[in-house]
């Protein structure tokens, strides 16, 4: 998406929220909202807002899978290991982003998959775990992303149509995206949870998905598991999330409707 000659907008806000659903006894879902500069990271709450004149934010959704709780330390691994690497790649502005930022990014995931494959290698009740990741990078002009599995990306500009940035990986998504099959009959297929690439799990390589929006003030960002997408249709999710802003909204609508799954949403909205 190009960009416009008008000064980049210097305020962002976000309100997030994880259920573990109607039916799961416990919640393998995890996200994470931060920010940072060259010196620090700072942790931040579940809802709020700030400048991004001095800091850059990232926010990221897990969702973790394995035997026993594997799949809670899976995902909560995956949104940790976010905040080594991000201070020193605070000065990577815009002229520099085609260079270093998938470089960045790519590092965090191929630690995370690494991680989570060593473990399940040590320990017994770890074995096969893995995890989804899917992270927003924001900086002056610019979100960059990175992904890896069914968890997804959403951008709604505020004068366009909402577009989906990241990718399914698996293999309902490769035929959704091929026209083979349309959205009803991809919420429905049998295989619809069996994915091609996580971190971790029983697979040696990844190849994440990296991408970047240069975004404008009144465009939304969602960043949700698979959870959400068991109890909304597209069309849904492009409605509730131009309306009140409130990841609560879209969970609790998500879990009402389905609730089979751990359910998590970011919503960003950029000032």
């Amino acid at each position: 998406m190009a960009d416009d000659d008008q000064s980049a907008p210097d305020s962002l806000r976000w309100t997030g929220i994880t259920d573990p659903g109607r039916f799961r006894p416990n919640n393998e879902d995890a996200f994470l909202c931060l920010t940072f500069d060259s010196r620090e990271v700072r942790y931040l709450g579940r809802e709020g807002d700030g400048s991004l004149e001095a800091s850059d934010y990232v926010f990221a959704v897990s969702d973790g899978m394995g035997g026993a709780k594997a799949g809670e330390v899976a995902s909560k691994i995956a949104v940790e290991k976010i905040t080594r690497l991000m201070p020193a790649s605070f000065q990577l502005g815009a002229a520099r982003l085609d260079a270093g930022f998938s470089d960045v990014l790519g590092t965090i995931f191929e630690e995370t998959h690494q991680s989570l494959i060593d473990l399940g290698k040590h320990y017994e009740e770890c074995r096969g775990m893995g995890a989804t990741l899917s992270l927003c990078w924001f900086m002056p002009d610019w979100m960059v992303f990175g992904h890896v599995g069914d968890s997804r990306i959403y951008y709604l500009p505020k004068d366009g149509e909402m577009v989906q940035l990241s990718e399914d990986h698996s293999r309902v998504g490769r035929m959704l995206r091929k026209g083979r099959i349309n959205e009803r009959e991809a919420r429905t297929h049998p295989q619809k949870n069996i994915l091609d690439q996580v971190l971790g799990g029983r697979s040696n390589n990844i190849d994440p998905q990296f991408g970047r929006v240069g975004y404008h003030s009144g465009d939304r960002f969602l960043i949700c598991s698979d959870g959400l997408i068991d109890g909304m249709w597209d069309r849904r999710i492009d409605e509730m999330a131009r309306g009140e802003f409130s990841a609560k909204t879209l969970v609790d609508y998500a879990v009402a409707e389905s609730g089979r799954d751990n359910t998590t949403a970011i919503l960003i909205e950029i000032g």
